[in-house]
């Protein structure tokens, strides 16, 4: 029996894919029931698999608008999925054995540690503490916020539904929005893309939710310890160049363009370029009509889209980390520099690995998506390339094509959202053998690069 045992005995990785799939077959069940449609009448098991997996991994691609498909109950479901989607079934899971004083052991807290991208046990479980206090605490004060501003167009209870829903939906760069029957179906903030509150807030939710738990956790120590990490360094760097350069490069893109940009004031453009620069950040939310915008201001977006949040965070893409690592490691070679430095750190070689492994995996993943749908979807090659884009970086964006998609198309953009929320390396690590350590080593060969 104990051989038996061994056998099948899982790995952090395998648990949490387990976990999430699990999970979402849980959620696909409660979406098909009657009680969660408007109509009454039970939605299809496939299009319930696509939104529970969409909000598992908290993406926000739909089939069907949110706020008016879905009944109370459909939506609080939705709502719970992204929450813990979010945070990750593991977090919630410690969240309840803090509160049944349960002792983590050391598996659990392996499996901690390769949800949360750490490189290290120590100090795991405090995060989790702070993860749960940090998140409870800015979703709270940005559903107050949220209220507030929306109790004048749709008064004090339906404004502070409103407010909780978009604060987890946001906070977790989940997309999902429930404005449907206020501002018509699929139309998420585009009715307040010049609402400074609601800009400044949701931006704000973005942000926090996608530069992930290690680095909140490392500001607000700041005080105490007087320095940053460089994890923190690099991301808050990264996160501030791509806001940067995003921003402008959309407001020079849609400056002109009467169907985004074109009809607002500055403020109005200024504010909605800085937003579409940081929803791409994997959150979802638009306040611009995505297929309204150039082409070449969609293809910019699918690259922010590929890059995605920061390790450890409640976002997908390759992180930024991954991104800078892998310009370090192109300035280093143009400078013919052997080490990639960043903030007079020198960056291991296994660090360099597994940038461009992962990069080279989610790459190859996207393009062999995107060639599928191109072959069974009848649509536009940049409207499948932005829409397999969104759904590995686990951002929710679309250019429409998600409601028209085929069955087997959803079935793969599911999957891809499934493979970005946990990570290209994490399933392969969960679905491939054991690695075993070599005995011997090939004498290096040299071969011509470029």
């Amino acid at each position: 029996m104990k051989t038996i045992a061994r056998k099948v005995e899982l790995t952090p990785p395998q648990i949490l894919v387990i976990g999430f799939a699990v999970m979402i077959l849980i959620g696909s069940m409660l979406l098909s029931l009657p009680a969660a449609s408007a109509s009454g009448v039970p939605m299809r098991f496939l299009d319930a698999l696509f939104t529970a997996t969409s909000a598992a991994c908290v993406t926000g691609l739909v089939v069907v608008d949110t706020g008016t498909y879905f009944t109370l109950f459909g939506q609080m479901v939705i709502m719970l999925l992204i929450q813990v989607g979010g945070l990750g079934f593991m977090t919630m899971a410690t969240l309840f054995a803090f509160a049944l004083k349960k002792r983590i052991s050391l598996k659990e807290k392996l499996i901690l540690q390769e949800a949360l991208n750490q490189n290290s046990l120590e100090g795991i479980v405090r995060l989790i503490r702070k993860v749960m206090i940090y998140s409870l605490t800015i979703e709270f004060t940005a559903a107050v916020i949220f209220a507030v501003r929306w109790s004048v167009d749709l008064g004090p209870g339906k404004a502070a539904y409103y407010g909780i829903f978009h604060a987890v939906s946001f906070f977790n760069n989940a997309g999902f929005d429930i404005f449907g029957p206020v501002t018509g179906k699929f139309s998420s903030l585009t009715a307040y893309a010049a609402d400074p509150v609601i800009n400044a807030v949701s931006m704000g939710l973005i942000i926090l939710g996608g530069i992930g738990f290690v680095v909140l956790s490392d500001l607000m120590d700041y005080r105490r310890n007087q320095k940053l990490t460089l994890h923190t360094k690099v991301v808050l760097s990264a996160t501030g160049f791509l806001i940067g350069i995003g921003a402008l490069i959309i407001f020079i893109f849609e400056f002109t363009n009467s169907r985004t940009l074109g009809s607002l004031d500055w403020s109005g453009k200024i504010l909605a370029s800085l937003f579409q620069s940081v929803t791409p950040r994997t959150a979802g939310a638009n306040t611009l009509d995505i297929a309204g915008l150039r082409q070449a201001t969609q293809f910019f977006i699918i690259i922010l889209m590929f890059i995605g949040a920061s390790p450890g965070s409640t976002g997908g893409g390759i992180k930024t980390t991954t991104f800078t690592t892998l310009v370090g490691a192109m300035i280093a070679m143009v400078r013919g520099k052997e080490d990639i430095v960043l903030f007079r750190h020198r960056l291991g070689k296994e660090r360099i690995l597994k940038a461009v492994t992962i990069t080279m995996v989610a790459l190859a993943l996207v393009v062999t998506i995107t060639m599928i749908l191109s072959t069974t979807e009848d649509h536009a090659f940049l409207m499948i390339l932005f829409e397999v884009t969104s759904a590995f970086g686990t951002v929710g964006l679309s250019m429409g094509l998600t409601p028209d998609l085929s069955d087997l198309g959803k079935i793969l953009i599911a999957f891809t959202m499934f493979t970005g929320r946990l990570g290209p390396l994490t399933l392969a690590y969960a679905l491939g053998p054991k690695a075993e350590k070599e005995l011997y080593r090939y004498p290096e060969g040299k071969i011509t690069i470029g």
